[in-house]
């Protein structure tokens, strides 16, 4: 990217610390249940949608850079996934091995190949187990596996992409219920349906596409006259995404029991949600407004760039040792966000360009 499309990026990155902080509140969101009005803890209980802004993101991010790129030659789409497993891959073995290298945490996990593959958060038996919110990641994959072929036809058009993503819907859904009517589908491999539809991409691949299509309208010249279309839509984006994570939480039971269980809240987070957070997207890119200035600044930045290491410690076994020495969720917040800072600066950096100067050796 020129330095031109990279500060006009510079809020999305930003924005990656906003979706990190409300996965944050949401995991926490117990230890205030007596602090904060009814209203305000419905609320937060449904910021469980700061993930869907990190897969709008994925989407928008690989489909702008990216395009059909790497199904130009083989070789490119090897370096083209070798660099997405760099991403993700590194930083997560080191963290997991920790984890079950401290056997008082995790005696009773057995599963190494399928928690190093990240294939665990296909099974629901297994998908509370290591590293709990790295099912994420195994979502995020899935994605960068099939995305150029996406890319391709998103470019015939978004019609046949959305098939195939129904198509895939189904492929999943008819996996998991064969297994279950075959052998009962002991594990819960992509069963049941709500664990399918919640935590795998056969489920929330849609969230990824609205990302995608964002990207492609930008560089259509039609698709640039329908955005700039769109008046104010930092303000807009940002309204929709309010209003819609209250119709969300409007469908829940109570705190703990998330409006997208049911249908009409999974309806609105699948097809509505996503299309909201990319108009406001949009708006961090074109407008010069109080929000989009925020998001650019250097220390929110550091934090978006930061946001992936503080993903992967603020929950389980390693918010756990922290608590056992700092428990208030407030300390451990300003804690957790220090050493994501200090494990990306020795560690995470370091290693993704080690990797990246590897993987561009490959003739």
């Amino acid at each position: 990217m020129n330095t031109l499309q990279k500060s006009k990026f510079d809020a999305l990155t930003g924005m990656r610390a906003i979706a990190a902080i409300m996965v944050f509140v949401y995991h926490n969101r117990k230890y205030w249940r007596h602090d904060l009005p009814f209203e305000i803890m419905r609320f937060i209980s449904e910021w469980h949608i700061g993930v869907t802004v990190f897969f709008v993101l994925s989407g928008f991010l690989l489909a702008y850079r990216y395009e059909g790129k790497p199904l130009e030659s083989k070789k490119s789409y090897l370096k083209y996934i070798l660099l997405r497993i760099a991403r993700i891959f590194p930083l997560y073995w080191i963290l997991l091995s920790c984890y079950f290298l401290d056997t008082a945490y995790s005696k009773n996990v057995n599963t190494y190949f399928l928690q190093y593959s990240l294939f665990y958060s296909l099974f629901d038996s297994y998908s509370v187990s290591g590293i709990v919110q790295a099912w994420s990641l195994t979502v995020e994959f899935f994605f960068y596996i099939l995305a150029p072929f996406l890319f391709i036809l998103l470019k015939k058009s978004w019609q046949y992409c959305i098939l195939f993503l129904i198509g895939f819907f189904f492929l999943g859904w008819g996996i998991g219920s064969g297994l279950h009517e075959l052998n009962g589908n002991p594990k819960g491999f992509l069963s049941p349906l709500k664990f399918m539809i919640g935590s795998t991409f056969f489920g929330r691949s849609l969230e990824f596409f609205f990302g995608m299509l964002l990207a492609y309208l930008m560089k259509n010249e039609k698709g640039i006259l329908f955005l700039n279309k769109l008046k104010k839509p930092t303000v807009w984006g940002g309204i929709s995404i309010l209003v819609l994570n209250i119709c969300i939480a409007f469908f829940a039971r109570n705190n703990f029991v998330h409006g997208v269980e049911r249908w009409e809240g999974r309806l609105i987070h699948e097809l509505f949600l996503p299309v909201g957070i990319a108009v406001f997207f949009w708006g961090l890119m074109t407008e010069r407004t109080l929000v989009s200035r925020l998001l650019s600044s250097k220390f929110f930045i550091l934090l978006g760039n930061t946001s992936f290491v503080f993903y992967l410690i603020h929950l389980s076994y390693f918010n756990m040792k922290l608590k056992s020495y700092v428990y208030l969720p407030d300390r451990n917040f300003v804690l957790l966000w220090i050493c994501s800072i200090i494990i990306y600066l020795l560690i995470e950096k370091p290693l993704y360009e080690l990797c990246r100067k590897l993987i561009s050796k490959i003739n």
